[in-house]
């Protein structure tokens, strides 16, 4: 092949080389397209758990985790069950006669929750955390959980005794002046404050009024008469955006001006930077060779090599490997048979001894020039052998 052959084999892209590309792509559009599905499967069940804790104790929920099946018990015994989701809204639809239901809100100041509960004649916390009831019960604390045991009311609350037995959640610490009922170890299920007209109660609505559990002892009755005590029910349920806090600055708000410019210039650079040094794939490019070699002046230049270091092993095994190469191509050997498997099935064609043949064409090393040219010369000598010996018609004149 001449160096204009090469050159046009060079410039010319092959199939495989096309496979190859096409591969290539392939598994990146593969990466990109497993990329896109996890994260679309991530966001998918992000937004159902952000749904399904938004839904808890929510009573328009008929969701396990709801509380829609004791808004409709409330109001199938004649109260009536006002949901709102907007705080001002909240406060304008209490009344004197109003009993105001409450989840947790994180979202709002002391000032706000203590705004809002003070318009309403009672108060019913269905989510007790440690804020409010610091706020509306003086001194309670939250104290774990009872064991899942239904325990008597043990407590001078009529609504208690009139709902039996309950195995009550959460329970907490009362403070100085509050009542206490379904008692566990030290603890209780059940807070009321009173104070004069103004009543609050505190229990775990998660675990007592929510649909899943709601039909469990005296579960249902005891919210019925916790929150049916007052013709309006006013329910609660904060919003999103119903916030009265003021936000901790931001990493924007805490940088000057410039910085975010700066690094979206800073971005554009890096992407483009890696878009123009990157690995391009393309068709071959064609390159001119510097020099044509023939084969045999390779060969020669290598046979010199050889000679100079006076490494007759080296040269022997190079002899030896053609030699077995050409050996099992004549007798028919796969490329996977071993130089021993050559050997023997030589020896067996020819009817010699197995060791002389090994001895030939593998064990017998050539200590200097002398021996490896008596080794070129039985090497050669065996080879005739086995084409004579396998067929013998086209050597015969």
């Amino acid at each position: 092949m001449t160096a204009q052959d090469v050159r046009e084999a060079a410039s010319v892209p092959t199939s495989a080389d096309g496979r190859t590309r096409g591969r290539r792509i392939g598994v990146w559009i593969a990466i990109a397209v497993v990329l896109l599905a996890v994260g679309g499967v991530g966001a998918v069940l992000a937004s159902l758990s952000q749904w399904a804790d938004r839904g808890a104790l929510d009573p328009d929920s008929p969701a396990p985790g709801g509380a829609l099946a004791l808004a409709e018990i409330l109001r199938d015994n004649g109260v009536e069950v006002l949901v709102v989701r907007d705080r001002d809204a909240a406060r304008d639809a209490l009344t004197p006669d109003a009993t105001l239901v409450l989840p947790d809100m994180p979202a709002l100041s002391d000032a706000a929750v203590t705004t809002l509960t003070d318009t309403a004649a009672e108060v019913v916390l269905i989510e007790p955390r440690a804020r409010t009831l610091r706020l509306l019960l003086d001194g309670s604390v939250p104290a774990g959980f009872a064991a899942d045991i239904a325990v008597d009311p043990d407590c001078d609350l009529a609504e208690a005794h009139r709902a039996g037995a309950i195995a009550p959640g959460a329970v907490y610490d009362p403070g100085a002046g509050v009542l206490a009922c379904y008692p566990s170890a030290d603890s209780y299920g059940l807070l009321v404050a009173e104070d004069g007209d103004h009543r609050v109660s505190a229990v775990d609505g998660r675990t007592l009024f929510a649909n899943e559990s709601l039909a469990e002892g005296g579960n249902a009755a005891l919210g019925v008469n916790l929150m049916g005590r007052h013709p309006l029910v006013v329910w609660y349920v904060p919003g999103l955006g119903e916030s009265d806090l003021a936000g901790s600055p931001t990493l924007a708000d805490l940088t000057p001006p410039w910085v975010s410019p700066v690094i979206v210039v800073l971005l554009v650079a890096g992407i483009a930077a890696g878009v123009w040094q990157g690995r391009r794939f393309g068709p071959l490019v064609a390159e001119r060779l510097p020099v044509t070699v023939r084969a045999s002046e390779t060969t020669e230049g290598r046979a010199r090599l050889y000679a100079r270091s006076r490494d007759a092993l080296h040269a022997a095994d190079q002899l030896r490997m053609s030699a077995l190469g050409r050996v099992g191509r004549v007798l028919g050997l796969g490329p996977a048979a071993s130089a021993y498997e050559i050997a023997d099935a030589a020896a067996d064609r020819l009817g010699w001894d197995r060791r002389a043949v090994r001895g030939i064409l593998i064990d017998d090393l050539p200590p200097n020039d002398a021996e490896l040219v008596a080794l070129r010369d039985r090497l050669r000598h065996l080879e005739e052998a086995v084409r004579q010996a396998v067929r013998p018609e086209r050597n015969t004149p």
